[in-house]
C-alpha cells in the first residue's frame, strides 16, 4: 500500500539537489589494520550497519580488495522467509555455508583470498547450536569476516563463539554502548572514547582514544609486556631455587640437625631487598628491541602468540639453572672451605663465615644473571642490580656494628673475618662466573648458529647495518612480514603480483609466433 501511494505522489518532481550524510573513518586505520594483520592477528568486523555500507567500509580500511572472493550468506526476503518454515530457512544457510566451504577447499590458487559477509538475520540462525560450529569452521578459514546487521547480543555471541571454538586470545574493541557486551566477552576489552559516549571505556580493560593507537597497544607495548612477564616469573623461579636448595643441601649434609647455615637476617632481606628491584627493573623496563623496531618489524608480537618465552622448556631450563647454580655455591664452598686456613692465624671457617660467603655468592650470582638476561640498559637498571649487591655489603658491615646481642654471630664479620680475607673474594668471583658460564655459553650458541628473531635485530642495530645497508634492511622487513590476504601490503602484493601475470602472458603471446615454422617456399 505504501508503494502505490509513493508512486502516486513521487511523479513529475523535478530533482533540485540531494544531501547525504558521510562516516568518516578515523585517522590512520587503514594503516593500523594493515599492521596488524602483518603481526598475524585476524581481523573481524561487527558492525550495525547494513551491507551495502559494511562492503563500503571494508573496502576503505583495506579488509575487502579487488579480486577477492566475497561469500555472501544471507535469507531470502521477509516475505519468504515468513512463508516458509524456520527449518527449511536453516537448511538453506547450511547448504550455503557448505557450498562456501567446499568452494575454498577446491580453490588451487595459493595467493586466493576469500571474504565471509553475513548480515545479522542470517547470523542468527548461524549461531545456533546445531550450525555455529559449521559456520566458524567457514569464517577461520576466510582471510576476512564482516557481521553487518548484527544486535549487541549477537557482538557478544560472536566472540564467545570465537573464544570458545578456536581457543585464541580474542580482543575486542568498541567505542559504543552497543559494543560493551562484546568487549566484555572478550579476553582482553579496548574501549575507545569518543561522541559515542565513554560506556565501552568504563566496561574496558584499557582505554584509547583513537583507533590507530591500537597498533601501539598491541605490536610494542603487547611484545614487551609479553617478554617482560615472562622473564621476571622464569627468573623469579630460577632465584629462589637457587637460593632455597642451599639451605636443603646443608640440612642433608649436618644429617637433618635443624641447624641453618643462614642468618634470619639473610633469609629475611633475601626476597624483600636484595633481589626484589632488579626484578621490578626487568618487569618495567625491559626492551629487547626499540619502540620503532617493533612497529617496522610486526611480526616479532608473534613470539607471544607462540608462546616462546614461557613454555614447559623454558621454564624448565630456568628451574634447571637454579639447580645448577645452588649446587655450584654449594659444593665449591664447602670443597673451599672445608679444611681451608681462613684466618691469619691459620683457623678454618666456623659457620657464620661460611654462611656470610655462600651467601654473598647467591646474591652477586643472581644479579649477574638476571644482568646478562636485560637487553637494555638505563640507569635505573645499573643502579638497581648492582646497588642490590652493594647493598648486602652495606648491610652487612652496618649489621656487624652493632651489639652483639642483636649481630649474634655476625659480629664485625665483615670487618675483622671475611673483609681481609683473600680466599673470601677469591670465592665469590669464582662461584659467580661458575654459575654464569654456562648460560652465558648457552646464548652465546643460540646467537651464532640458531638466532631468534629479535636476536638478528639487536645484531643490525648494534652493527649499523640497518644505516649502511638500506637494501639488507628491507630485506630484512619484507621477511618478517607476517603472510597476509587483507591490508594495504596483500593490495599492493595482488597489483604487483597481477601485473606480473598480464606481463608473462604478454611476452608468451609475443614468442609464440617467432617460435612457428615459416611456410615453405
Amino acid at each position: 500500500m505504501l508503494e502505490l501511494v509513493a508512486d502516486m505522489m513521487e511523479k513529475d518532481l523535478i530533482l533540485i539537489g540531494a544531501t547525504a550524510v558521510e562516516d568518516k573513518l578515523q585517522k590512520g586505520v587503514p594503516q593500523c589494520i594493515d599492521k596488524l594483520a602483518q603481526a598475524g592477528l585476524k581481523i573481524w568486523v561487527l558492525t550495525g550497519d547494513k551491507m551495502e555500507t559494511a562492503i563500503n567500509i571494508g573496502f576503505s580500511c583495506s579488509l575487502l580488495r579487488q579480486g577477492m572472493k566475497q561469500i555472501c550468506i544471507t535469507v531470502m526476503n521477509s516475505d519468504a522467509v515468513a512463508q516458509e518454515s524456520k527449518q527449511a530457512v536453516k537448511e538453506n544457510i547450511s547448504m550455503q555455508i557448505t557450498n562456501a566451504s567446499q568452494m575454498v577447499k577446491l580453490e588451487k590458487d595459493p595467493h586466493a583470498a576469500f571474504a565471509l559477509i553475513i548480515d545479522g538475520k542470517t547470523l542468527s540462525y548461524a549461531l545456533e547450536d546445531d550450525m555455529k560450529h559449521q559456520f566458524l569452521a567457514l569464517a577461520v578459514v576466510c582471510a576476512s569476516v564482516i557481521c553487518c546487521r548484527v544486535s549487541p547480543k549477537q557482538k557478544a555471541l560472536v566472540t564467545r563463539l570465537v573464544k570458545e571454538g578456536t581457543g585464541k586470545t580474542t580482543l575486542a574493541i568498541g567505542d559504543g554502548a552497543n559494543d560493551v557486551g562484546m568487549i566484555q566477552e572478550a579476553d582482553i576489552g579496548v574501549g575507545i572514547s569518543g561522541v559515542e559516549g565513554m560506556q565501552a571505556v568504563m566496561a574496558s580493560d584499557f582505554s584509547i582514544s583513537q583507533f590507530r593507537f591500537l597498533e601501539r597497544l598491541l605490536v610494542v607495548h603487547g611484545h614487551w609486556c609479553y617478554k617482560r612477564i615472562a622473564q621476571m616469573i622464569c627468573y623469579f623461579f630460577y632465584k629462589n631455587i637457587a637460593f632455597g636448595l642451599t639451605l636443603f643441601y646443608f640440612e642433608a649434609f649436618t644429617a637433618f640437625s635443624g641447624q641453618s647455615v643462614y642468618n634470619d637476617w639473610y633469609m629475611l632481606l633475601f626476597n624483600v631487598i636484595l633481589t626484589s628491584l632488579p626484578v621490578i627493573s626487568l618487569g618495567v623496563f625491559e626492551q629487547d628491541v626499540s619502540s620503532e623496531v617493533c612497529l617496522q618489524f610486526p611480526a616479532l608480537y608473534q613470539q607471544g602468540p607462540k608462546n616462546l618465552f614461557f613454555d614447559w622448556y623454558r621454564i624448565l631450563g630456568w628451574m634447571g639453572n637454579g639447580l645448577y647454580t645452588s649446587l655450584v655455591i654449594f659444593i665449591l664452598n664447602i670443597m673451599i672451605f672445608y679444611n681451608q686456613a681462613f684466618r691469619a692465624e691459620g683457623q678454618t671457617a666456623d659457620m657464620a663465615a661460611m654462611g656470610a660467603t655462600m651467601f654473598s655468592c647467591i646474591i652477586t650470582a643472581v644479579n649477574c644473571q638476571i644482568a646478562l638476561t636485560m637487553s637494555h640498559f638505563t640507569w635505573i637498571q645499573h643502579l638497581f642490580v648492582w646497588g642490590s649487591v652493594t647493598t648486602w655489603y652495606l648491610f652487612l658491615l652496618l649489621f656487624g656494628m652493632l651489639p652483639p646481642y642483636y649481630s649474634e654471630d655476625a659480629h664485625k664479620i665483615l670487618v675483622e673475618a671475611l673483609g681481609p680475607a683473600p680466599i673470601y673474594w677469591c670465592t665469590i668471583l669464582l662461584v659467580t662466573v661458575a654459575c654464569n658460564l654456562p648460560y652465558l655459553a648457552h646464548i652465546s650458541f643460540q646467537r651464532c648458529f640458531n638466532p631468534m628473531d629479535h636476536h638478528i635485530i639487536q645484531e643490525i642495530k648494534y652493527y649499523k647495518k640497518d644505516v649502511e645497508d638500506q637494501h639488507m634492511w628491507r630485506r630484512e622487513r619484507s621477511k618478517a612480514r607476517q603472510e597476509t590476504k587483507i591490508g594495504f601490503t596483500a593490495r599492493v602484493d595482488a597489483k604487483i603480483r597481477q601485473l606480473k601475470g598480464k606481463l608473462q602472458r604478454r611476452s608468451s603471446t609475443l614468442i609464440l609466433p617467432n617460435c612457428m615454422p615459416s611456410p615453405c617456399q
